[in-house]
């Protein structure tokens, strides 16, 4: 869980990266998304429900598929994303 909460703090922190892709609008949704799951499993005594779990799965995989397509200046900035999501799944019931 702290890795979590660190990783979070820092990403709450982060500005959003200014650039150009025609994927920035997924991005965006996918970025509030996982965050809306972060905030919800820190505030929940629960974590995450399965739908929620389900989603969060969902919004990885986009993720990670888009990373590849993404330029390079804000990869860190959405691998840091990805990596949030995936100690978050790991922290998740299954």
């Amino acid at each position: 869980m702290t890795n979590l909460a660190a990783l979070w703090e820092a990403h709450r922190n982060a500005d959003w990266p200014h650039f150009t892709s025609p994927h920035q609008g997924e991005l965006m949704t996918l970025d509030t998304v996982i965050s809306g799951c972060v905030t919800y499993h820190l505030e929940s005594p629960d974590g995450l429900d399965p739908q929620r779990q389900a989603i969060l799965e969902n919004c990885l995989d986009e993720l990670l598929a888009l990373l590849p397509e993404i330029p390079d200046e804000v990869r860190p900035y959405f691998g840091q994303l990805s990596t949030l999501a995936a100690l978050l799944r790991d922290a998740s019931p299954h």
